[in-house]
């Protein structure tokens, strides 16, 4: 949860897409299968905590899209939790609460000290009065009937559901907002699932160690699946995900997340070894070996087997580079930007994965 998105981001015609996911029809779910949490008749159905952090145009967007749902007001709250700490986020809030015809709004901040989408996420659903929590995120358009799917999807044994990311890209897009389409299609992630509280409460919901938004919701997954509780799919509850802005070398300052997949690993090594890597990323290892071979049988004078060793290096970037700008844009801002990153990037990738090995005391790799 970084920067504010460009203004450049409409082009991606966020409300027609929205229109188009809201047109969906879905079969409706037999009364047999349907949510059956007994609750009192002035509980809503299902809160929606969505974190947020300095971003006012997207949460703008996302609020809209929040208070039009197909269900009525009074079934369902939303709780924006600020991990900014931002007047304008609750100036926002408050004048979308205060128009009439529209669902409970609270805005809350994390306690003092804590900070990230865990900890934010935490403090959301821990004040929520609804026997089911629905989480997004401040940059979707949650679908028309986003809610409602989700509440279907969900029978009685089941504990928790995954809703579908759709994220629309350009014709051709960047090597950015390519990798951010791995969203469409993932097994759990917190842009879009629903979570009964009861189950949060006994898994203590998000650890807030993870304080990125990286792995934190993999690791409440993980532990809901170890619990024994049942994660079911909900294709029908859809949100948008459009990709974001970012700026040049984004891919290089996104490593650092690695560090986190330590910690994910050293919690649950099985889930993480049989749902996110079965193994290392050796080629990484390798060529990062390579580079530093290079180095060092130069600077001890041996200039021809540091050649073949530096030989090796080029040879992989350039395979990567040419790998990553496969059906993405050519022009020569982005080339050169694939370029310089697939350079670094093993070794930040390295480096990180190595660091959050150390700070969390795990042997990973």
């Amino acid at each position: 949860m970084s920067n504010e998105a460009a203004p450049g981001l409409e082009t991606l015609r966020v409300a027609e897409l929205e229109a188009e996911v809201a047109g969906i029809t879905v079969q409706p779910v037999p009364p047999e299968e349907a949510e059956s949490d007994a609750v009192k008749a002035d509980t809503p159905r299902v809160s929606v905590v969505m974190p947020t952090c300095g971003r006012p145009r997207l949460l703008r967007r996302c609020l809209g899209a929040l208070t039009r749902q197909s269900m009525p007001p009074d079934a369902y709250e939303i709780l924006v939790v600020d991990d900014g700490r931002s007047e304008a986020t609750q100036r926002i809030v408050a004048v979308f609460a205060e128009r009439p015809g529209t669902p409970r709004i609270v805005y809350l901040q994390p306690p003092q000290g804590a900070h990230g989408p865990a900890a934010a996420r935490n403090a959301g659903w821990r004040i929520a009065r609804a026997p089911l929590v629905a989480f997004t995120d401040d940059d979707t358009v949650p679908a028309r009937e986003w809610l409602e799917r989700g509440i279907e999807s969900l029978p009685d044994w089941a504990s928790a559901a995954s809703g579908r990311v759709r994220v629309p890209l350009p014709a051709t897009p960047t090597d950015w907002q390519r990798s951010s389409a791995g969203l469409d299609g993932a097994e759990f992630v917190t842009a879009n699932c629903f979570v009964r509280r009861a189950a949060l409460s006994v898994v203590g919901g998000f650890d807030e160690r993870f304080q990125r938004p990286w792995r934190e919701d993999s690791d409440l997954y993980f532990a809901l699946l170890e619990k024994g509780y049942r994660v079911v799919a909900a294709p029908a509850a859809i949100v948008l995900h459009p990709v974001r802005a970012a700026g040049w070398g984004v891919s290089m300052k996104v490593q650092r997340n690695m560090a986190f997949d330590a910690l994910l690993y050293k919690k649950h090594r099985e889930l993480y070894r049989s749902k996110i890597s079965p193994l290392p990323p050796i080629r990484y290892y390798v060529v990062v070996a390579l580079l530093v071979a290079a180095v060092l049988l130069a600077t001890g004078g041996y200039w021809k087997t540091a050649a073949l060793a530096f030989g090796g290096w080029a040879a992989w970037t350039t395979w990567f580079a040419a790998f990553r700008l496969r059906d993405t844009r050519r022009d020569a801002a982005h080339v050169a930007e694939m370029a310089v990153t697939s350079m670094a990037i093993p070794l930040l990738a390295v480096f990180w994965r190595l660091a959050g090995a150390l700070r969390y005391r795990v042997l990973f790799a």
